[in-house]
């Protein structure tokens, strides 16, 4: 045989991107020696050099080659000419599993190659007719043509048809010079061959259900499909519509019918079937349709109605924005459209419908997996769904009253968008750019596994970043990564390039969603384009509502009076203002939120360097943003004290300041107002205001934790109440012309302070002890205690500042109120050893040392307090029943006119109190014997209960999480109201339960989400107070709080409460006196 002419040499080879030159020799050799005319050979040399994968692309074409000799088939008459062969090629490097399809199929390499019937160029009617005939259907039936062939011959006629046509559409967009320009076209496509395939899919469920003739079916594509722009290894979104025929046919049969047909529809698309070789073409998602996969098949239209009429969601009515007829009954399919799109084009006026939508799109983002979140082409940030949504969002706002927005395909309605003024020319065509460039990377990434994926290529260590912070970039590992290097070809790129481009198109795609929606709500004179867009009143004030703010006039004010002017703080408003509008209307009250803005700008904006602070930093900026529209109390706050505002920025800075910290700032208080009780007063109480403030910032940015607060806060005024004793003992060591003090003075902490469970809006239950000194007499150590208690009194509540005051109840101390508000220490030996009530047994549980003479608290607590509190001995029944009564009487007495039990987070049913009780009776109980439950903490005794078997596991847990909550609920309600008064009670408004819902982690707007997992918590809660404090049963136990529950329910919301609750023991307690 004489010599071949063809013999490429190693450049000829690397030039046309091969990397494998021994295994591409070898394959070169193989073809001639299948007599493949070198000039054939040379020109595929050629166009190798185009293929995504030249490798790949080489190796599939020999297979291919070799498949078609054995089976004595001409490749000369399947690739006539280089056109061709351009083709083949390029459809082979771009999809390895085509290639593979191709050994076998022939049919697949011609439609690829030559594509005969120019089926890449079918319109949507030719596609149907094509695949209708392949199942022995009639295309010119216009609403119910039936399949003639049986299952398996028709079910592969018709995957077979589907997929040749598909090879077709495949090698149109890879031989395309720019496949962006055409990416909407060939999705286009996608959707009609879809829709086609649908149709024939139908004709043959016709064809294999019996009483199909009485059923109209119809299909409704959703997402993608329904928008033409699906993808090629997609699920397909369906709702299924049925009615009958006739009146004859009765509704039961009609919906069995229909599920049937439904269901064998399916079948037929995504499912193996006996005696069909051809797999499966995509799976169908009936997620979409009402009540989703929990929800009947297929529904009549009426049934659809009522849905959306009375159920549906928020996100429901903006993914039937893409609804569209895709087979079946095309009136049905009309009739459909009919009664949906009023309910599409009325959404944006429904409660809370873009936060809803927003959180959903939030939500979705959240779900994607750490190391996946910054290759997600499709969910990530920047990606294919936040052109969508932003798309989505400006139809659904400004479409109810334009109708020229009503489409349902992105890049149409975003042109439509531009065309009526909402987006600027310029922007629409970089997002149409941005969004054309992810889809056409979306698409090369499915097309060559033929499977489902959205993820840009693994770059290693290299996958995480992109948006806020730079890849760790390695070119030489990046141009060995097969799958980068295939992608960046398609685009004409190398490796690095492709990802720098990547994510220079997220970041662009992330920045133009603030300035397509957010930017234009700011006045012509604060737009930061040439290109500028400038809406109309009724365009902004729709703009404004939409993101929830209740008064768009007053918001459209506020956001002219912060940009305008030439000032600094005008420029950086001008700046960060479209995304501070976007983060306020994250929140619950965003018209707060932007009046806290202007509020701190007017305070603090033209001498103070925040604004500046905050354009640097987003994260404090979003912060703040969450801040100022959730919390009225620290709103007011940060407009006294900008500089905390910087705290913001940094996460050290909102940690909670240790106890020697405070000490540092109480001590040199003391130093520099000694003299003066008003200014000490004011720097304490400021100082408590301040740290508030700090623990609440720091409790809503997440930084701490709910106990740490408590924790915190409990420091606080353990250092305040300890200077501000000291204070006052100067002060009366000074008046009284002693040298030192008469008597030392102690402060033991009770109540929740006890337990360091100080809240916002505490007040700090103490008992004041003093005792003489060696060489004083008892009569100067009572005047001297008495006229510090007056000091220390006026400091924290006193008429001495204009800062809050800081209350001291002293109200547990021996005999109550009445008896007097310092007792020696002597005194109360006497009084607790001879006059204790069980009642005071049980408050000192929570007595520790607080402040003052720590050797006299130590005396008191291991002397007088520890005998009491843990005793050797059981309680009786008598004292048992002691406990329980005056529980009882406590909560009727205590509980605020006109509140409702089940609403009182601390007395109410469920409540704090019914935790701290139960807890605390089962310390008095067993702590003489178990030295671990000698702890003041309510949750640290439960613990220890739980460790010790003394309360099971499932009652520690409804507990604990009642107690969690009810004290997160106390504080959220302060933080969000600003009055402590109300701290405790729970709003009967949704919007308010909203605001605090907010601070228990939930979304704003989830105010009746809230309510009713908290009353639920509470009334598992009662349940086992019922048992574990009074004794009951278990059966006992559940039928008193069902009875409590339907009672709540059952009562009017207006309507006070008897007082008989409040009556009634004091009608017994009057009775007792009277006889004795």
């Amino acid at each position: 045989m004489e010599s071949s002419i063809f013999k490429p040499s190693s450049m000829d080879l690397i030039r046309a991107g091969l990397q494998d030159l021994d295994k591409a020799r070898a394959l070169f050799d193989q073809l001639k020696a299948d007599d493949i005319p070198d000039e054939r050979c040379a020109e595929l040399l050629s166009v190798l050099a185009h293929a995504c994968d030249p490798d790949v692309a080489l190796s599939n074409f020999v297979d291919i080659a070799n498949a078609m000799q054995s089976s004595q088939r001409d490749l000369k008459h399947v690739i006539p000419d280089n056109n061709a062969l351009k083709r083949l090629v390029t459809v082979l490097g771009v999809s390895d599993a085509m290639g593979k399809f191709m050994r076998f199929k022939p049919q697949l390499v011609e439609a690829a190659a030559v594509d005969n019937c120019n089926s890449h160029l079918f319109n949507h009617a030719q596609r149907r007719a094509r695949l209708l005939k392949a199942v022995g259907a009639d295309p010119d039936e216009p609403a119910m043509p039936v399949a003639s062939k049986d299952l398996a011959e028709a079910a592969t006629a018709l995957r077979s048809s589907y997929r040749n046509q598909l090879a077709a559409i495949i090698a149109q967009d890879a031989v395309a010079d720019d496949p962006t320009s055409i990416q909407p076209t060939i999705s286009r496509e996608l959707s009609d061959l879809a829709d086609a395939a649908l149709e024939g899919a139908l004709a043959i469920a016709r064809h294999e259900t019996k009483g199909s003739e009485h059923v109209r079916f119809t299909i409704i594509g959703m997402g993608k499909l329904g928008a033409q722009e699906l993808n090629y290894v997609s699920d397909v979104d369906l709702i299924y519509v049925v009615e009958p025929v006739d009146k004859d046919v009765d509704h039961q049969t009609l919906i069995r019918v229909g599920t049937k047909m439904g269901t064998m529809l399916q079948r037929v698309c995504q499912s193996a079937i006996m005696g069909v070789a051809e797999q499966p073409l995509w799976q169908i998602d009936g997620g979409l349709r009402p009540e989703g996969k929990d929800g009947a098949l297929v529904r009549v239209l009426s049934s659809h109605k009522n849905y959306y009429e009375q159920w549906a969601e928020n996100w429901e009515f903006q993914a039937l924005l893409k609804a569209r007829p895709v087979a079946g009954d095309p009136d049905l399919g009309q009739a459909y459209m009919d009664m949906t799109r009023p309910f599409v084009w009325s959404a944006s006026k429904r409660k809370n419908f873009v936060y809803d939508c927003q959180k959903m799109r939030k939500r979705v983002e959240d779900l994607i997996p750490a190391p996946l979140k910054d290759r997600e082409i499709k969910l990530g940030r920047g990606g294919l769904r936040d052109v969508e949504f932003t798309v989505q969002m400006l139809q659904l706002v400004h479409g109810r009253t334009d109708e020229s927005l009503r489409t349902s395909n992105t890049l149409d309605s975003l042109q439509r968008l531009s065309e009526g003024g909402y987006v600027s020319r310029k922007q629409a065509v970089r997002m149409s750019q941005d969004y054309r460039f992810e889809r056409v990377m979306e698409h090369r990434q499915q097309i060559w596994s033929l499977k489902r994926t959205h993820l840009f290529p693994d770059l290693g260590r290299a996958s995480v970043g992109g948006l806020e912070k730079k890849r760790d970039i390695d070119v030489d590992e990046f141009n060995q990564n097969q799958e980068l290097r295939r992608l960046a070809r398609a685009f004409g790129l190398h490796p690095e390039e492709l990802v720098d481009k990547y994510d220079d198109t997220r970041r662009e795609v992330r920045h133009l969603h603030l300035d397509i929606y957010y930017r234009p709500m700011l006045p012509v004179n604060a737009q930061m384009e040439n290109d500028q867009i400038v809406l109309s009143v009724e365009a902004a004030q729709e703009r404004f509502e939409s993101i929830g703010f209740g008064d768009p006039d007053a918001a459209i004010r506020h956001v002219q009076a912060l940009t305008a002017g030439v000032g600094r703080a005008a420029k950086i408003n001008r700046i960060i203002l479209p995304a501070v509008l976007q983060w306020l209307g994250e929140g619950q009250n965003p018209d707060m939120g932007l009046l806290n803005w202007r509020k701190l700008e007017e305070n603090f904006g033209t001498e103070s360097g925040y604004l500046g602070f905050l354009r640097d930093s987003t994260s404090a900026a979003q912060r703040l943003c969450h801040i100022l529209s959730n919390s009225r109390f620290l709103g007011d706050a940060l407009n006294k004290s900008v500089e905390s505002i910087s705290w913001l920025g940094d996460n050290d800075n909102l940690q909670a300041r240790t106890r020697e910290a405070l000490d540092v700032q109480t001590g040199s208080a003391l130093e520099r107002f000694g003299s003066n009780i008003n200014e000490f007063a004011t720097s304490m109480r400021a100082m408590r205001r301040h740290e508030i403030e700090r623990i609440g910032l720091s409790w809503m940015s997440g930084v701490i934790s709910d106990s740490d607060s408590l924790k915190a806060m409990t420091d606080v005024y353990d250092a305040i109440i300890d200077a501000s004793l000291t204070w006052a003992v100067r002060h009366q060591i000074a008046a009284f012309g002693v040298e030192t003090a008469p008597a030392g003075i102690t402060v033991i902490a009770m109540g929740r302070y006890g337990g360091r469970e100080v809240n916002f809006s505490s007040d700090a239950d103490a008992i004041l002890i003093y005792r003489p000194a060696d060489d004083a007499d008892d009569g100067q150590a009572n005047a001297f205690a008495k006229k510090v208690v007056e000091d220390l009194r006026n400091i924290l509540q006193g008429p001495t500042t204009l800062e809050p005051k800081i209350e001291l109840d002293l109200d547990l101390r021996p005999e109550g109120k009445n008896g007097p508000l310092v007792r020696s220490y002597a005194s109360c030996e006497e009084y607790y050893e001879s006059w204790a009530s069980t009642w005071e047994r049980q408050a000192l549980l929570r007595a520790r040392y607080a402040a003052g003479d720590a050797e006299l608290a130590r005396d008191f607590l291991i002397n007088i307090a520890d005998p009491l509190r843990y005793p050797t001995t059981e309680l009786t029944e008598a004292e048992l029943q002691n406990i329980r009564k005056l529980k009882a009487r406590m909560e009727a007495e205590r509980l605020p006119r006109g509140v409702r039990r089940e609403r009182h987070l601390k007395l109410g049913k469920g409540g704090l109190s019914d935790v701290e009780w139960t807890v605390q009776l089962m310390q008095l109980q067993h702590a003489g014997d178990i030295k671990d439950l000698r702890v003041n903490g309510t949750l640290e005794a439960l613990d220890v209960l739980e460790a010790k078997k003394l309360i099971s596991a499932i009652d520690a847990i409804q507990l604990r999480k009642a107690w969690t909550l009810c004290t997160a609920a106390r504080n959220g309600n302060y933080l969000w109201s600003g009055r402590a008064n109300q701290a405790d009670i729970l709003p009967d408004d949704i919007y308010s339960l909203g605001g605090i819902a907010v601070y228990l982690g939930y979304g704003a707007h989830r105010g009746q989400h809230f309510e009713n997992d908290l009353l639920a918590v509470m009334r598992k809660c009662r349940d086992v107070c019922q048992r574990l404090f009074y004794g009951k049963t278990e059966g006992e136990a559940a039928a008193a709080t069902t009875a409590t529950a339907s009672a709540a329910t059952q009562q009017p919301q207006t309507a006070p409460r008897p007082r008989m609750h409040v009556i009634a023991p004091r009608l017994e307690r009057n009775r007792r006196r009277a006889q004795r």
